[in-house]
């Protein structure tokens, strides 16, 4: 054996040598780093650990229990509780995932509660038509089920079929006999955080809408435009009836103005123009848009803008990666880290702060993406120096020419 193979193997030997500390160390790194903590919001699948008269507790693995007690357990009836065994396992919302007590509160309620809302979700994009009970009725229609929620079906919605024998003054004599028939049903409109779930009887029975969209997808031809009524709103969109079938107008593509809901600018049965953006044939999807027929309003206002123009830009907020500036029009750039200093800056904070009034370059102009790019650090570059000198000369001679124009007058 020579010397290198000799060092060699007592180095392989020592190396198998653990060190106990170094090992417990990255065994408790590994453990923990599988660990997920819960967090405030989400729903997790745990096991009933054990069913006491204040309090019940549910495993939800991370080697830790939650608890279900206090107004949470009262809110249970008392066959709901009777269903619940030690060993089951249930969706469980997190409510807190640590009080004062370090305990982790759970809630049965709000996590089905948050599912249904899901489910419904998923059934107003799917079209799916709902057989289910009406369990109750107001003045201005029927309450229908809808897994653990509440569905509202206005009485312009309820089918003529049903509406012929909604006789009387009074909502009692109008609805009262319909508590308790099966009635089937679409969804037109889930606003969750409102509690809003609107519901239709004869969406329901034009049942003849599959193979009426194969038609209509069969027909529409992509780009072109379409006069449609809307049919339903959801958080995400607004759907849209164009020749017998319902295309989606995502909430993006509502207008060029920031939206929250399709509500604030749009009701059902509202008749709109809308543009074929998008044919899934295969999933039998149209996807349209309103705002594809508006005129871009961030284009007219960035007309005035050309690349290596000098701007006066007002700081806005700065961020790790650079800073915005709000610019003529109330529009607003990015200084890209980058482009703040010939030096090496961390953070933006090292040469600006909010608020700020500076001279900008800009760089660059994305209309496709809303995008300007501008820079601090080129507004003295000599590759700019003769674009410099050209718009100096045509400011000075527009100020000669108002001059003169204020001469004459």
């Amino acid at each position: 054996m020579d010397q290198n193979e000799a060092l060699n193997g007592a180095a392989s030997t020592q190396g198998e040598q653990p060190n106990n500390h170094q090992t417990m160390e990255s065994l408790l790194e590994s453990e923990s780093l599988s660990v997920e903590l819960p967090q405030a919001g989400e729903i997790r699948k745990g096991m009933i650990a054990s069913i006491g008269a204040n309090q019940i507790l549910i495993s939800i693995g991370a080697k830790s229990e939650g608890v279900v007690a206090g107004r949470e357990l009262e809110q249970l009836t008392e066959e709901e509780r009777a269903e619940l065994k030690v060993g089951q396992e249930i969706n469980v919302y997190v409510v807190n995932p640590e009080d004062q007590n370090g305990n982790v509160v759970l809630s049965f309620k709000r996590a089905q509660e948050q599912m249904s809302w899901e489910n419904v979700e998923k059934m107003i994009t799917d079209e799916t038509v709902i057989d289910t009970k009406i369990i109750g009725f107001n003045k201005g229609g029927l309450i229908v089920a809808v897994g653990n929620l509440r569905g509202f079906v206005p009485s312009s919605q309820i089918s003529a079929t049903r509406r012929t024998q909604s006789t009387g003054d009074t909502p009692e004599q109008r609805w009262q006999k319909m508590v308790g028939q099966a009635i089937s049903v679409k969804i037109i409109e889930v606003d969750r955080e409102r509690r809003r779930l609107i519901l239709s009887e004869r969406a329901a029975n034009t049942e003849s809408r599959s193979s009426m969209k194969d038609r209509v997808i069969g027909e529409l031809e992509d780009g072109k435009t379409y006069t449609g009524r809307v049919t339903s709103l959801a958080d995400f969109g607004a759907f849209v009836n164009v020749n017998g079938a319902d295309g989606l107008v995502h909430l993006s593509e509502l207008s060029w103005d920031h939206l929250t809901h399709p509500k604030e600018i749009l009701e059902v049965g509202q008749e709109v123009q809308v543009k074929v953006i998008n044919i899934d044939r295969d999933k039998k999807r149209i996807g349209l848009s309103i705002r594809a027929l508006q005129d871009d309003p961030w284009k007219s206002r960035v007309e005035k803008f050309s690349v290596g123009q000098l701007v006066e830009g007002v700081i806005t907020r700065l961020t790790k990666f650079g800073a915005f500036a709000r610019l003529e029009g109330d529009i607003e750039g990015l200084i890209h880290i980058s482009e703040l200093s010939e030096n090496r800056v961390e953070h933006p904070k090292e040469v600006l702060k909010e608020g700020d009034v500076k001279t900008l370059r800009v760089i660059r102009i994305d209309s496709d993406q809303h995008r300007i790019g501008l820079s601090l650090r080129k507004v003295d570059s000599a590759a700019f120096a003769d674009k410099d000198f050209k718009m100096l000369t045509q400011g000075l001679s527009d100020s000669d020419e108002q001059d003169e124009e204020e001469t004459k007058e």
